[in-house]
């Protein structure tokens, strides 16, 4: 039973008891809230109050009197002790002192004891709201105070003079940045500096306030000057808006559906650093076989997974790792040889003489896979299962040049940054005669899925490419490449079946990836629909999502070339004295265009005597500048 002319806490604000009416109290209590600040104001604005009927459950006591003496709420309010703060302290020293006490919650009314011994109800609040403001203590449940550590209070000071001091704390540090010479605590305030130079908002309110421009560039070199971002980070992808996590929802665990079991071991063919494997190759005689990864068999049109996919076009490849456009966890599942059996969406293609495709039918399919790397296919080249898998090739890329086909072959390498000290490696990747084997198996499947689904009036992701505008005269080598990639149109991916001129096929289709391209992977669900007997989707509907799927991924291509050039120059940077070997491949005047093999870049030299196309000289690297990507190569 709560007394008459109690001090009680009401929505955390001073009253006290008036009257008593069965189980409601009468209260008077400030009509706004107060704070230990303010209370000279609430003088100065004279007195006013509200009264109200409450529950016991509403109010708080604070004062300890049994018969507590008549105060009014003005009193309350007012009473002040210059020494509180002292007092509070000496309490909180008291308690820290001892390991018993030390950390442990402390009740409200032991705590006053402490702090003011000739403690009386009229100071109740004061007290209170001391304790509320001052760092030493933290409220616990009930009306109960903890002790908070030295850290704690020192942490809770600084926040308290931060915002006591806002402006001038602001001013310092603009000045600083100015300077370019900020402390290591000034890094809370460069937040929006990193949102926009990562491409997160269209401009920085602190880059005004210095007289910085709103430019990218110019905020990456503040923010590498200023020691905020080390030169090593890589913005580009946040810039073009994409994540570097893979996609987070798993896909279920393949269905238990009929399946065709496929006699015989295919072959998955990568690179050492693949680690999702999503096609298999393998020749029975009469048949040649292209195994690819099944996610459609769970993935379906339009869901949650493939509105993800769609969103991300495509896994993106950056040298720091793989953000993945399907979940990781999903690719012991899915990808392919990962276990002793794969369910695979299998092509069967049946090739005349010259490897054109007479027929190919689509099979849901169980298949032994074995993983191996180019170079070990290589090696084993002329074994049972792979020689006539060269041998298919070799005519199909003979049959394709027949046809027009445009050869390219630009140097590649792959970019290796190592997770904890940022070190880079770059490695030439070696262009393996199974290589070759692997483009003419896909690019038969791709054929082949384009004429099934043509065949089966299938709306579909059809590729094509317009003939390119090759000149009369084309050069050997690197210099020749060079022409011919200048020569060509960009592919366009549609719903309406064309000849794709680059690659020397009348009809095709990409759909050997559908872990890594979304392109390919609507065209899977289309596939599997198919052969489920489902509704399929439209081509109003097609054309629109491969469109979205192709913007993302082409998004997605631009971070990868971005990525791969800014570790390029920290490469570069990190070994000053690296020299390389540039190839020239084109003549511009007193200029030469070259090309630098060994770590897949392209530069524009003046050149200091005449060059043949595909001469070589020595280069180096001179006046690296990672925020706008441009490096100088001089002859070494």
């Amino acid at each position: 039973m709560i007394r008459k002319n109690s001090v009680v806490l009401y929505k955390n604000s001073p009253a006290v008891v008036l009257d008593v009416e069965q189980d409601k109290y009468i209260i008077q209590f400030c009509s706004f809230a107060l704070t230990k600040e303010n209370i000279e104001k609430f003088g100065a604005k004279g007195f006013t109050a509200q009264e109200q009927k409450v529950r016991e459950k509403d109010i708080t006591v604070i004062s300890k009197s049994e018969d507590p003496e008549k105060y009014s709420l003005e009193q309350i309010i007012k009473y002040s002790d210059s020494q509180i703060d002292s007092k509070i302290k000496e309490a909180w020293e008291l308690l820290q002192s001892d390991e018993s006490t030390a950390g442990k919650e402390i009740s409200f009314f032991e705590l006053t004891d402490l702090i003011d011994s000739e403690y009386k109800d009229l100071k109740a609040w004061f007290i209170y709201n001391s304790l509320m403001l001052l760092p030493q203590f933290a409220l616990a449940d009930g009306l109960c105070f903890v002790p908070r550590s030295e850290t704690e209070i020192e942490e809770l000071n600084k926040k308290k003079f931060a915002k006591e001091n806002e402006a001038q704390i602001r001013a310092d540090f603009i000045a600083r940045l100015k300077q370019k010479k900020l402390l290591p605590e000034d890094s809370i305030f460069m937040g929006d500096v990193e949102a926009f130079a990562l491409g997160k908002t269209d401009k920085s309110k602190t880059l005004a306030e210095a007289g910085f421009s709103q430019d990218v560039e110019k905020a990456h070199r503040l923010l590498i000057d200023t020691g905020i971002w080390d030169y090593t980070r890589n913005p580009f992808p946040s810039r073009w808006g994409l994540s570097v996590q893979s996609a987070k929802e798993g896909l279920k665990c393949p269905p238990d559906e009929e399946r065709l079991k496929v006699e015989g071991v295919a072959f998955a063919i990568d690179s050492s650093w693949s680690k999702d494997p999503d096609d298999a190759i393998a020749f029975d005689g009469t048949y040649l076989w292209v195994h690819i990864a099944d996610p459609a068999s769970t993935v379906m049109p339009d869901s949650t997974i493939d509105k993800t996919a769609r969103d991300r076009g495509a896994t993106l490849y950056i040298p720091e790792g793989a953000s993945r456009m399907l979940a990781e966890e999903s690719l012991s599942d899915y990808a392919l040889g990962l276990k002793r059996e794969s369910r695979a969406l299998s092509f069967r293609l049946l090739l005349d003489d010259n490897c054109a495709v007479k027929e190919c039918k689509v099979f849901k399919t169980l298949v032994d896979v074995e993983c191996i790397t180019y170079e070990e296919a290589d090696k084993k080249k002329e074994s049972e299962g792979l020689k006539p898998l060269f041998e298919i090739a070799r005519k199909n890329e003979k049959r394709r040049n027949a046809n027009g086909a445009v050869n390219i072959n630009f140097p590649e390498v792959h970019i290796n940054v190592e997770p904890e000290t940022k070190k880079v490696s770059i490695i030439p990747i070696v262009e393996y005669e199974s290589t070759a084997v692997v483009r003419e198996m896909m690019l038969l499947a791709g054929e082949g899925a384009a004429h099934f689904a043509f065949e089966n009036q299938i709306p579909f992701p059809y590729v094509s490419q317009e003939s390119p505008d090759l000149p009369t005269s084309v050069p050997e080598g690197l210099a020749g490449d060079f022409k011919k990639v200048k020569s060509m149109h960009k592919r366009s991916v549609g719903v309406t079946p064309a000849a794709h001129a680059g690659i020397g096929i009348g009809m095709y289709s990409q759909v050997t990836s559908p872990l890594r391209r979304y392109s390919d992977l609507i065209a899977h669900e289309q596939l599997r629909a198919f052969l489920d007997g489902r509704e399929l989707i439209d081509k109003n509907t097609m054309l629109e999502r491969i469109s979205a799927g192709d913007e993302a991924a082409i998004a997605c291509k631009k971070a990868e070339r971005k990525s791969n050039l800014h570790w390029t120059l920290v490469f570069l940077k990190q070994n000053p004295d690296w020299r390389g070997e540039a190839v020239l491949v084109e003549v511009k005047g007193n200029q030469g265009v070259f090309m630098i093999p060994s770590i897949a870049q392209q530069t524009t030299i003046v050149l200091s005597k005449k060059l043949e196309l595909n001469q070589t000289i020595t280069v180096r690297a001179a006046n690296i500048d990672i925020p706008t990507q441009k490096v100088d190569f001089i002859e070494a």
